[in-house]
This record gives C-alpha cells, structure tokens and sequence, in this order.
C-alpha cells in the first residue's frame, strides 16, 4: 500500500475505458466516415496536419489523433473553460457546454487513448485567422465549434486557407433545426465560395474546395467502406452529392484505451463517464422528440390559431371544446 493510500488522499479519477465512454455527439456512421477519409490518405501516402475546432469531451478528437503521423502536428482549438468573445457566443455556451466542458476533462479523455496530448489552442477559432496557421498544409479539417452564422463563415475561412488541393473539411451539425447559422454558412460556401460536397450523413458534411470525384468514386466502389454503409447519389446544382445511411453492422469498433477492463491494474470505468454519456444521449432525444412533436400537424394548426384568431373566440372555442 502506498503512503497516499494509507493518509487517505484522493485517489485520480479513472478515466474511459471505450470510446463511447466519453461524453459527446458522435456516431457511428461519422466515426467510420472520419477513419475512412483518414486512413485512405494514409494508403495513398498523403502528408499534412490535422486540425480540430471545438472538441467538447475529445471523443473525435481521439478518433482523428489515431492517425497522426511522424512529422505531423494535430491543432486543437476550443475556449474549453475560458469566457466567449461575445454575448452570443457566451449564451450559446451557457446553453450547451458550460456546466461539463473544460480543458482537463477533455485531456485526460485524450490521455486515456494517447500517449501526448495535441497542440492545443485554448481560444476562440477565431484566433486561428490571419495567417497563424500555415496555409496548404492541412490535410484534414474538422469544424464543431461555435454554431453561430458569422463564427462558422470565419471557420470555414481558416480551413479554406490551411487545406490541400484535395484536403477535407467536415462541418458538424449542417443540417440540424437548433443551427440554422451552420447550413447558412456551410450552403452559402458551396453555391459562392467553391466547397464542393463529398457524401453527406445524418449529422456531418464532408467536402473539399478540391475534386471530389476521386472520393466519390472509391466510396460508390465500396472500397474499405463497412457493410451496412448505404450510399445515393443526387444531383445538386449540376454535381453529385453521396448520402449515407444505413446500418452500424461491420464497423469495426475503435480500440480501448489504457483504463478497458481486464488491463494490467486497470479498474473498472467509473460511472461518472457512463452517466455523462448517457445524460448527452437522453438530451439529443429528448430534443429531437420535442422537434417531432412540434411538427405534428394538430399542434402546427393550433400554433396557427393562437396566432390568428381573436382571443375572444379562441377562448370560446376552447370552452366549447370543454363542453
């Protein structure tokens, strides 16, 4: 028994034993997406950094540091614990992150799948602009940060300029009803700014400002690609966009980390990761039944005379309804 056992002192949390231990909005179909772009670079012997904005917990975080390389840095760029720029961005993070994000959770998540952290910016996305990222020499780029129109136009600014001919970007949540400002900037940038869509999936965008064909071709192929993975085609503005859906069945899990159980004096998880991940599962479904709910047609209708009719008569009607 150690001296710090014997006086009592608290002992350091354990951290994830898996992946999805760690708290946070990212599913299968997207991990499988990230490690298929990342992996056929790889295969092809594409070089370049990785950068991440917003990380919240680091579950993608860890995913993308899989595939580092020697001689590649990985730039991670989130406010974590620190204040927002502004009042918008302040709220936003009230509403969302404030009570579980800061910059040792998402470390010690990171730690448990890796051996050094990233180079991690704690700042707004915004300081990543004018110049201080070199530009042409990121491979891969990952936005999930702030949600709001104008920070996701900048965004999109900083990836455009750090990218490859043929490096990726993805933007998260392009398509959800609570952010409007990340389609707006996300679709303003493919019909103005030369973004070209790669495949889409219920929660990401994947695109490149480079020629998707070669990428949509090896995935019509199914080269690598699980399979449950369905893939459509459709035509947007005279090009072709690829959809994913389907199934999880042949995703290969991602590996445990140093804390799974049954590791060499490594105990079980503790139920804090589990309950975190739990309470952000039950959060998007709750928001997402909620969104259903309001597009029911009696409630859509009953929203319309609230807004339309008198209150004298609505509330005759209301009575008459009673009986």
């Amino acid at each position: 028994m150690t001296d710090t056992a014997l006086k009592g002192e608290p002992q350091q949390p354990v951290g994830p034993a898996v992946l999805e231990d760690v708290p946070g909005w990212f599913w299968d179909h997207d991990r499988h997406s990230f490690e298929w772009f990342l992996g056929r670079q790889a295969e092809r012997g594409v070089t370049g950094h990785l950068m991440e904005m917003g990380a919240y917990l680091g579950r993608s975080a860890i995913v993308i540091g899989e595939h580092l390389r020697p001689g590649e840095t990985f730039t991670v760029c989130d406010l974590f614990d620190s204040d927002a720029p502004d009042d918008e961005n302040s709220s936003e993070m009230d509403h969302s992150y404030r009570k579980t994000l800061t910059r040792s959770a998402f470390e010690a998540n990171y730690l448990s799948f890796h051996d050094r952290l990233p180079d991690i910016v704690q700042a707004p996305t915004s300081a990543l602009a004018g110049g201080r990222v070199p530009a042409g020499a990121y491979r891969f780029v990952h936005i999930d940060a702030s949600h709001l129109y104008e920070h996701v136009v900048g965004d999109l600014q900083v990836a455009r300029t750090a990218l490859q001919d043929q490096g990726v970007v993805v933007l998260d949540d392009y398509r959800s009803q609570h952010t409007p400002g990340v389609a707006a900037a996300t679709w303003e940038a493919v019909f103005n700014h030369g973004l070209r869509p790669i495949v889409l999936t219920e929660c990401k965008f994947y695109g490149t400002w480079g020629d998707p064909e070669p990428f949509q071709r090896d995935l019509l192929d199914r080269v690598d690609l699980a399979v449950g993975c369905e893939l459509s085609a459709e035509t947007l503005n005279h090009r072709q966009v690829l959809r994913m859906t389907g199934s999880t069945e042949g995703i290969r899990p991602f590996r445990p980390s140093r804390h799974r159980p049954g590791a060499a004096g490594a105990p079980a998880p503790e139920d804090a990761y589990r309950t975190a991940r739990d309470e952000a599962a039950l959060d998007l479904a709750a928001r997402r039944a909620r969104a259903a709910e309001a597009r029911r047609p009696v409630n859509v209708a009953k929203r319309a005379a609230k807004d339309l009719l008198p209150p004298l008569l609505t509330s005759a009607i209301r009575r008459a309804r009673r009986g």
